[in-house]
This record gives C-alpha cells, sequence and structure tokens, in this order.
C-alpha cells in the first residue's frame, strides 16, 4: 500500500511540491507539469484545529501535502496524506486493484474492504485495509479526468480501538468530498521572477 512506506522516508527531504499559503481552512495543493500532465492544483477544505502542511513535514516524508492534529510526531497515526501522480494505469479501479493487491501481499492476513465516498466534481473510490498489525489504513482514489493526465490519493493510519478514529474518519471523509482538481497556473508575480 502507498501509505506503508512513508515513516521510512522521514529523514529524505525530497521537494515534491507547493502550495501556496492557505487562508482560514483552505487546502491549496500545487505541483508542476509532468510529462503529458499539466501543473496541477488539488484544493479542499481542512478540519477545523487541523493543521496544513506542503513544505516542511510532507516534503520530509516525500508527498504532497499533510495534515494533522497537535505536534507534528513523525508517527502516521491520524495524519491525512495528498499523493499525486502522472496517470500510468488504464482506470481507477485498477489504481484501486494494484493497491489491494500490494497491500494483501504485505500482510496476507489483512482484510480489504470498501469506504464509501461522495466527490460531486470526480469519480474517487475508496479502501479500509483491517491490518493484523491491529492498524487500519484508509485509501481513497480520484480521477480528475484524463485530460489532467493525474490521479491522486488521500490516505490517513488509525489504530485499531483508537478513540479518536471515528473522529478522524470522519474529518477525512470532509476533506476527501470536498476536494477539487484545477489545472494550475502560478501568479503572474512568479512567472516575471521566472524570466
Amino acid at each position: 500500500m502507498r501509505l506503508r512506506w512513508w515513516p521510512m522516508c522521514l529523514l529524505a527531504v525530497v521537494g515534491v511540491a507547493t502550495a501556496a499559503a492557505p487562508a482560514d481552512n483552505a487546502i491549496d495543493a500545487h505541483g508542476p507539469a509532468d510529462g503529458q500532465a499539466p501543473a496541477w492544483r488539488i484544493s479542499s477544505t481542512a478540519p477545523t484545529s487541523w493543521t496544513r502542511d506542503c513544505c516542511t513535514y510532507a516534503s520530509a516524508i516525500g508527498v504532497n501535502y499533510v495534515l494533522y492534529q497537535g505536534e507534528w510526531t513523525g508517527k502516521p497515526d491520524r495524519v491525512m496524506v495528498l499523493n499525486v501522480w502522472p496517470s500510468k494505469l488504464p482506470s481507477l479501479e485498477a489504481e484501486l486493484q494494484d493497491d489491494r493487491k500490494h497491500y494483501l501481499q504485505v500482510d496476507p492476513a489483512g482484510k480489504a474492504g470498501d469506504f464509501p465516498v461522495s466527490n460531486p466534481r470526480m469519480p474517487c473510490k475508496g479502501v479500509m485495509y483491517t491490518g493484523s498489525d491491529h492498524v487500519d489504513d484508509v485509501v481513497v482514489f480520484c480521477d480528475p479526468g484524463q485530460d489532467a493526465g493525474i490521479r491522486y490519493s488521500w490516505s490517513m493510519t488509525v489504530g485499531q480501538g483508537d478513540p479518536q478514529a471515528k473522529a478522524a474518519l470522519d474529518a477525512f471523509r470532509q476533506v476527501v468530498e470536498h476536494a477539487a482538481y484545477a489545472k494550475y497556473a502560478a501568479p503572474a508575480a512568479a512567472n516575471a521572477k521566472a524570466h
């Protein structure tokens, strides 16, 4: 599963994306063009009291964006993670099946079940992995369309029996269901500096 490897990347600082300084609780992540995929922007609404980060901890673990509560601990518990990549597999279902296959290879005793979401702007499919390690991982894959040239996922880990799990999963669902895609155009001031 895509989420399992990120704690190992804490020491590697990888600049994958930048985000504008969001106002209020706006999530505004964007990244550069990559091959046939144009520059992209993923926006959503952060739940109250969640910290948004594109450029410090997200970069350090090699992802595009993270949301977390309280102080950053470096542990994946209740951290929402945004990953964006150029589309390579033929469909959203293929992305989900590839992820499911990988997860169950790593944890053959694990279980995979549906995690229903409804994003009115694009198709999204979610899966809840129940691990034999007593940790649950939720991953939602979204496809903003062929012209976007990308797919993305939101993911989060919660401990089984965590009393805050339901609230965290409700907040996660809110972020996923409010997410929107747009092609990204750098502000005019940024373009002028580049020349």
